[in-house]
């Protein structure tokens, strides 16, 4: 029985091209990539679903691998460059066919497969792209995509016996609607919507991926984290102000503050945001978060507000009279793409 490794996201393509091979009789292990950046079954934005169950119904296995620091060297500087925001796809499709290879080896496969399908992603689904990402992940003619395999040239999967090309399918373009009438096909009807994609194809969130690494080219963790939660504010060049905007955000920022390293503030005697405060924040910091935490609480009607302040280590809290900032300062201060500026622009800037 052949056996293949297939880059499976959980979503509808990945999943079909697993049916596919396994109404073939090949052995599939199925490898689900994290990244930090959604596109997997950690994250609600992105465009899959957790693969298990359609793994037990179907009869393949699932593995879970994460690129971690692999991914974000080469969302900082990608080889094949960024797409319209800070989606390097076709870097991140290399490397994880490099991680897919490297499977391969380790579990006797003998090759790797994808959901990908002609002509349905600008960046990294173009004729020309699929050999190039191949050959740079050291797989040329071994990466089989059953649900366009018609419309490419036969891989060796195919021109071995492998596969049996005949039963493989010609999707190309945009359209859902082949894969749907597959999925009814074959029984398959919890399947997620198409989505645009992970966090880096997003302009809000790249924008403020960009101008993080313009002030920390390396970034923690928590620090990329905290870019999806709430109201950015760049401070000075090594310090920033999170603002949460509503009673979820505040419970991720009370997760994701660090007594240790964070100040953290909050409106004293009424409802309001939580404000974590990252960096080596100077006094003049403290008082503009402190002003920003009172703009967007319930007391901001007020001429001077209350804010509790609890500064990091083991320190003794204490409180501020501050007014709340002006539109002026928030305008100034915000972290977020200017009004009118075309999507993408500035990326090379990096």
């Amino acid at each position: 029985m052949p056996k293949a490794v297939l880059l499976l996201s959980g979503g509808l393509d990945s999943t079909l091209a697993a049916i596919l091979l396994r109404r073939q009789g090949v052995e599939v292990l199925a490898v689900t990539f994290l990244t930090h950046f959604g596109c997997d079954i950690t994250d609600s934005s992105s465009c899959s679903r957790d693969p298990f169950p359609a793994a037990r119904r179907f009869g393949f296995q699932v593995k879970l691998a994460h690129l971690a620091d692999k991914f974000i060297q080469i969302v900082k500087d990608p080889k094949y460059g960024h797409g319209k925001n800070m989606n390097p796809c076709i870097d991140c499709r290399i490397l994880m066919l490099r991680e897919a290879k490297e499977l391969m080896h380790m579990v006797g496969a003998q090759f790797v497969a994808t959901g990908e399908v002609l002509g349905q992603r600008p960046m990294s689904q173009r004729r020309e792209c699929f050999p190039l990402m191949d050959r740079e992940a050291g797989l040329e003619g071994l990466v089989l995509r059953p649900l366009s395999a018609l419309a490419l040239r036969p891989t060796v999967p195919e021109l071995k016996g492998w596969v049996d090309r005949s039963r493989l399918c010609g999707i190309v373009g945009r359209s859902r609607k082949p894969q749907m009438a597959l999925a009814e096909a074959f029984g398959l009807t919890d399947y997620p919507s198409p989505a645009g994609g992970c966090l880096l194809t997003e302009p809000g969130y790249s924008y403020r991926l960009r101008e993080l690494l313009q002030h920390n080219p390396e970034p923690s963790m928590r620090e990329l984290h905290m870019l999806r939660v709430g109201r950015h504010f760049r401070l000075s060049p090594r310090v920033k102000a999170v603002v949460g905007r509503n009673k979820e955000e505040n419970a991720r920022l009370q997760e994701l503050y660090q007594p240790r390293e964070d100040y953290l503030l909050r409106a004293e005697g009424c409802a309001g945001p939580l404000v974590v405060l990252l960096g080596e924040a100077s006094q003049a910091d403290v008082l503009a978060a402190a002003s920003l935490c009172a703009r967007y609480c319930d007391h901001r009607h007020l001429g001077q507000v209350l804010i509790r302040v609890q500064p990091p280590g083991q320190r003794e809290p204490f409180l501020l009279t501050v007014a709340p900032a002006t539109a002026e300062q928030l305008e100034a201060l915000r972290v977020q793409a200017p009004q009118g500026r075309p999507k993408g622009a500035g990326l090379r800037a990096l």
